[in-house]
C-alpha cells in the first residue's frame, strides 16, 4: 500500500502470451457463483459485513489472486485450492473446486473436509480479530481516522451481499476492512513486483507468473487456474530470462534472486517461522533479500508474518505524517531512520495494530473520487500507485 511511480508510464515491454496456459481442458468445470446453484457444494461461516467486506479487502492490493467472477462473487486461489466466496447478509459462503487430471478432466477426489476449509478461511481473513472495537479505538485516538471512516465514498451493500452501483455520490461508514494472513513466500515474491507499479498490472504479472511456473489446478469455464510457484520452480538458470519474457523487466532479477536466496537458506518453512520472531528481526532478515527494501519488508511483515504493528512507509506516508499530523520526522529524504521514526509515530497513535489502521485508510484513499461510485476500474488500477503501504488520505 505505498505510492509508487505516481502514474508514470512503465517502459517494460508487453509480455507475450505464456505457453504455460495453453493446455486444453477436455471438460472444464463450471463456475459456481451462488449457493442456490448447487447447495450441496457450498458451506458458510457466520461473518457480518462489519467484520469483513470481500469487495474492499480482495481488491485493495493486499493480494493479487482474486477477481469478481460475477456480481458479489469472488473467485481465486488460496492454499493450492480454487475457491469462490460471496457474502449474503451475515454469512460468508464458499465453495471449493476439485483439481483436474492430466487430461483435463475433473479429478475424482473426495470433497475437502469442511472443518479444514473453515479453518483455512478463518486463518486467511484473521476472523478471530474483532474489527468494531478496533475501529472505535482508532477513531477515538485519531480524529482524521474517524472522519475518513465516517465519510467513506463506498458502495452500498444490499441485503443479499451484492454491491449495488449508485449513480450519485454517497457516503457509508467504512467497515469490514481487515489485513489478510497470507503465505509468506507468495506475499514476498508478489510484493517484490509492486515497485513502480499499479494494482491491475501487478495482478496481471502474478497471473502470468503462476501460469508459467505454477502447478495447474483446474479450469473454470475458459479460465485456467494455477497454484503459486514453489521456490524450486523459480530457482532454475532460465527463471530470470523467462520472467523477463513475461514482462517483469528489472523485477525478474529480484524475483528469481530472492527465490534462490530463500531456497539456499531459510527455505519456505524458515520464512514462515519468522512469524514467531520479533518484528525487528523479521524485518532485518527480509531486507537482506534481493529487491527487498524497508517498504516491501513491512508489507510482508504485516500481511504474512503476523506483525500487526508494521506500518509500510514511503514518501507519500512520510509527507502525510508531516503535513496532516504535524509530525516533524526525518530530514529531507526518506532515510532508514525516517522509516523507523514514522512507523513509531503511527504505532504510538494507533497502537499495536497500527498496520491494520493504515490498511483501512489506504482502502478509503484507493476508492476516493471514483465516478460513478459503482465503478471499480479506478480501484483495480490503484490510481497509478504501488499497492503496498500507501494508505493515508
Amino acid at each position: 500500500m505505498v505510492r509508487g511511480d505516481g502514474g508514470r508510464a512503465v517502459s517494460d515491454p508487453p509480455p507475450p502470451k505464456s505457453r504455460g496456459c495453453s493446455r486444453p481442458a477436455l471438460h472444464p468445470m463450471k463456475l459456481r457463483d451462488t449457493p442456490s446453484s448447487c447447495p450441496a457444494l457450498w458451506r458458510s461461516l457466520p461473518c457480518p459485513p462489519a467484520e469483513l467486506r470481500l469487495d474492499l479487502v480482495l481488491s485493495s492490493g493486499q493480494t493479487f489472486r482474486w477477481w469478481e467472477s460475477s456480481p458479489g462473487a469472488w473467485t481465486g486461489v488460496l492454499g493450492e485450492r480454487v475457491w469462490t466466496l460471496r457474502q449474503e447478509r451475515d454469512r460468508l459462503w464458499y465453495t471449493v473446486y476439485g483439481e483436474e487430471e492430466e487430461d483435463g478432466s475433473p479429478a475424482r477426489v473426495a470433497q475437502p473436509d469442511g472443518a479444514e476449509t473453515d479453518r483455512i478461511l478463518r486463518d486467511y481473513f484473521q476472523l478471530d480479530v474483532g474489527l468494531p472495537a478496533l475501529y472505535q479505538a482508532w477513531g477515538a485516538a485519531d480524529p482524521l481516522f474517524r472522519k475518513v471512516a465516517k465519510d467513506f465514498p463506498g458502495e452500498d451493500t444490499t441485503g443479499d451481499g451484492c454491491s449495488s452501483s449508485l449513480a450519485s455520490p454517497h457516503h457509508i461508514p467504512l467497515s469490514g476492512v481487515r489485513v489478510l494472513r497470507q503465505d509468506p513466500v507468495e506475499c514476498l515474491l508478489s510484493f517484490i513486483c509492486t515497485s513502480n507499479n499499479h494494482i491491475s498490472r501487478i495482478t496481471a504479472m502474478i497471473e502470468r507468473l503462476c501460469c508459467a511456473f505454477g502447478r495447474r489446478l483446474c479450469r473454470l469455464d475458459a479460465r485456467p487456474l494455477h497454484a503459486f510457484p514453489s521456490l524450486s520452480a523459480l530457482t532454475g538458470a532460465d527463471a530470470e530470462p523467462r520472467l523477463r519474457a513475461l514482462g517483469f523487466g528489472y523485477r525478474a532479477r529480484f524475483v528469481s534472486g530472492s527465490a534462490r536466496a530463500l531456497a539456499g537458506g531459510l527455505g519456505a518453512e524458515g520464512l514462515r517461522r519468522l512469524r514467531a520472531a520479533p518484528y525487528a528481526e523479521a524485518r532485518r532478515v527480509l531486507c537482506a533479500l534481493p529487491g527487498v527494501g524497508a517498504k516491501v519488508a513491512d508489507c510482508v511483515c504485516l500481511m504474512a508474518l503476523d506483525k500487526a504493528e508494521a506500518v509500510p512507509v514511503d514518501t507519500h506516508v512520510w509527507r502525510i505524517a508531516r503535513q496532516r499530523y504535524g509530525a516533524a520526522l526525518g530530514g529531507r529524504s526518506l532515510t532508514p531512520r525516517a522509516h523507523q521514526e514514522i512507523g513509531d509515530f503511527f504505532r504510538g497513535l494507533w497502537g499495536p495494530r497500527a498496520g491494520w489502521a493504515q490498511a483501512v485508510l489506504f482502502c478509503a484513499d484507493l476508492r476516493k473520487g471514483q465516478e460513478p461510485a459503482g465503478s471499480r476500474e479506478g480501484a483495480r488500477r490503484g490510481r497509478g500507485r504501488d499497492s503496498c503501504g500507501d494508505g493515508l488520505p
